[in-house]
């Protein structure tokens, strides 16, 4: 889902499993464990960036990991286990300035964008968010996206793993845009900003707190507004009403000169508590949430990825102009080979990579995702299986550490979401 995918989904690339996490947290100390754990979340051999609030992060305490090229915190003081259920009960402040930020203006920016995503974005009412995905000729996901109609320009956050990709991306089919004929459209990556993101049942009433001459009860779930917050000028914040843990919550974009502050006036609420990369995973996997470059990638179709519903009705009935259309729209007519699934399984936890077998142990997947869910207590996991073992309900295998384990076909999200979605 960027973070508010689908569903959600924000969709992030490059970050290991909770019990892996855990398990190194659980044998190291201190500055031993954030070793530890970044030689595991490491992605790239260049020194990783830091956000504006680094220097927060490490005074708060927490564990720092290289992620997609970003230090950032995996976990704080309070252990990602708390940190994932008070998410669930409380709220959360996450620090996702790694996404990548970037506006489009112009009169033919929605025709340009559609040249790219699924979605039916000229239907987009001013201030409506939307999930979609960037498509390659194959019909396979570059990357998933949120994009939000702010009227005068678009708004579009891409995963952190993928931004410079997408960049490159965008730029080169703006420019064979703009070569075919009198096109209106610029694009501009949004630099110097910094994206929290406060999550759970009391994000909306911390952030009422803070915001002026606004009511909060007016914005749903996938909607995005310029407001005045915590003293900054309204032009200088967007605050979208998404998220990538299921629960109810924003994703707040602000100057990073006004980041440190803005983190500690929502951390001074007795509702908040910082939150790191191993909750973040967890809680996406348990609202049944993808992860780019583990769930998603350039050779899953938004089909076989069970994002179908992204993909709007226009766009089915009348496009033909986004890559890879043609397969893209013979998959939604005769249906695709294989399907992403949810998994319950028996005994130890089905992390990445592990094979998926019929009862008669031919192969017939594999999981992208998988983790302990500490709301349900048992392991839950997604992954691609043959379509027709992809009923709810089917009991598959799971060949975990060379033991096959039972496992059963169910439905996403795992634990129910909470978004907020009013009557208005």
């Amino acid at each position: 889902i960027p973070c508010c995918h689908h569903h959600q989904r924000r969709v992030h690339g490059g970050t290991q499993n909770l019990e892996v996490v855990m398990f190194v947290l659980r044998r190291a100390r201190s500055q031993s464990a954030a070793a530890t754990a970044a030689r595991l979340f490491s992605t790239t051999t260049a020194a990783p960036q830091r956000t504006a609030l680094y220097d927060l992060h490490v005074e708060l305490k927490g564990k720092i990991v290289d992620f997609a090229g970003w230090s950032l915190p995996v976990q704080y003081a309070e252990g990602v286990l708390k940190s994932h259920l008070h998410t669930r009960t409380n709220a959360s402040v996450f620090d996702v300035s790694h996404m990548g930020q970037i506006r489009l203006f112009g009169r033919d920016r929605l025709d340009f964008l559609e040249k790219l995503v699924v979605a039916d974005l000229q239907g987009m009412k001013s201030n409506e968010a939307k999930l979609s995905v960037l498509t390659n000729a194959k019909g396979g996901i570059i990357d998933d996206c949120v994009i939000t109609n702010m009227g005068e320009h678009v708004y579009m956050v891409v995963n952190a793993g993928c931004k410079d990709k997408d960049i490159q991306h965008m730029r080169e089919q703006l420019a064979q845009y703009v070569a075919r004929g009198q096109k209106d459209v610029t694009m501009e990556v949004w630099e110097g900003r910094s994206l929290l993101a406060l999550q759970g049942p009391d994000a909306s009433k911390v952030l009422q707190r803070l915001v002026a001459n606004e009511d909060l009860t007016r914005l749903p779930f996938m909607h995005a507004r310029p407001m005045q917050v915590a003293g900054m000028e309204r032009d200088t914040v967007y605050v979208s009403r998404c998220g990538y843990t299921g629960e109810d919550g924003f994703e707040i974009s602000v100057p990073d000169s006004k980041a440190v502050d803005f983190a500690r006036q929502l951390l001074s609420h007795p509702e908040v508590l910082p939150a790191g990369l191993g909750a973040r995973d967890s809680l996406r996997l348990e609202a049944g949430l993808c992860l780019y470059g583990h769930d998603l990638n350039e050779d899953i179709t938004p089909v076989e990825a069970a994002l179908s519903w992204t993909i709007g009705k226009r766009r089915r009935e009348t496009a033909t102009d986004f890559p890879g259309a043609d397969i893209i729209l013979n998959q939604l007519k005769n249906g695709a080979t294989k399907q992403r699934v949810g998994l319950f399984v028996q005994g130890a936890p089905a992390r990445e990579g592990v094979e998926l077998l019929s009862t008669d142990g031919a192969k017939i997947g594999v999981v992208t995702s998988g983790t302990f869910s500490p709301v349900l207590k048992k392991p839950i996991a997604m992954g691609y299986v043959d379509k027709k073992f992809a009923k709810v309900g089917t009991p598959i295998l799971a060949s975990v550490r060379g033991k096959q384990q039972k496992a059963e076909i169910t439905k996403m999200p795992f634990v129910p979401t909470r978004y907020y979605k009013p009557a208005l």
